[in-house]
């Protein structure tokens, strides 16, 4: 997969991508409005985005995806209903929505200190979750994993690889690895990666995890998924005791309609989805 904005993918990009290993592309799309790529200072317009997944389709990418953001000042239910509808015609097999989170340090988070910009709104956020869940189910999708929907087994091996706690291996500057104990981070310098391969001395960080690292990832990641977290497995791996403690964290939220265990899979419901980090949480266990 090759993530590429709109603006990347001309005649000639996409003629030489055809030649490659690459056959999946996941697009910038962010909105089909001018006014909110204005905004969020992306230099494509909607219809350049538009025009761009047209040119991928005929040169013969079928296996795509697309971003879109959600819950920023300017974006009604309306338009949102707009965006979502438009990428539904588009016969792309997998989309990845992003409610607008504000990062410390970004031209955004000046503006709302400063009183130029309003902050994100909580509750424009969850409604348009609600209308973005409706919708895509509506257009036959399945919502496999909280910000991510897809066509029948079209859901993304690299990140669902993530959620499932396979192994993986990142090769180059800030590239993370997984061997399923430890985690580790190359440095994100290009120069001291380079010194430090060459001198056979490769500069890195590393986190070996303990077992309740090892549970609360499970949780927090199987939560967001529609697989959800497999409890006799947690029984296997970490004890009945353990188990014990997270069905007793976990029953207040089963109670309230949040969380269910169909097939000893602990899963959200839809309406648990608007509080999956919450929840989450809530049921981590503590040293």
């Amino acid at each position: 997969t090759l993530e590429a904005n709109p603006d990347d993918l001309d005649p000639v990009n996409i003629a030489g991508l055809r030649k490659t290993a690459v056959n999946r592309l996941s697009i910038g799309v962010q909105s089909f409005f001018d006014e909110d790529l204005q905004w969020m200072n992306r230099v494509h317009t909607g219809a350049e985005a538009l025009d761009s997944i047209r040119r991928v389709q005929d040169a013969g990418f079928e296996n795509l995806t697309a971003d879109l953001i959600y819950g920023f000042p300017l974006l009604s239910d309306e338009k949102w209903l707009q965006n979502i509808h438009t990428f539904a015609g588009l016969d792309i097999p997998h989309l990845s929505c992003y409610n607008l989170t504000v990062e410390e340090g970004t031209a955004l988070s000046t503006f709302i200190r400063a009183g130029r910009q309003p902050p994100p709104s909580g509750e424009q956020g969850a409604r348009q979750f609600r209308l973005l869940m409706n919708a895509m189910e509506e257009a036959g999708f399945l919502h496999y994993e909280i910000s991510n929907f897809c066509r029948e087994d079209a859901w993304s091996r690299h990140n669902t690889a993530y959620w499932r706690e396979k192994k993986y291996l990142g090769i180059g500057p800030s590239a993370h690895s997984f061997d399923g104990q430890t985690r580790s981070w190359n440095v994100s310098n290009n120069h001291r990666y380079t010194e430090g391969i060459l001198q056979k001395e490769p500069d890195f960080g590393l986190e070996r995890l303990s077992a309740n690292d090892c549970i609360n990832e499970r949780i927090m990641t199987g939560l967001r998924t529609m697989w959800g977290v497999d409890l006799e497995k947690i029984e296997k791996d970490f004890g009945a005791t353990r188990l014990a403690e997270l069905k007793r964290t976990v029953s207040p939220y089963i109670r309230n309609g949040w969380v269910e265990i169909p097939e000893g899979n602990m899963k959200l419901t839809r309406e648990g989805k608007l509080y999956a980090d919450r929840i989450a949480a809530d049921l981590f266990l503590l040293e």
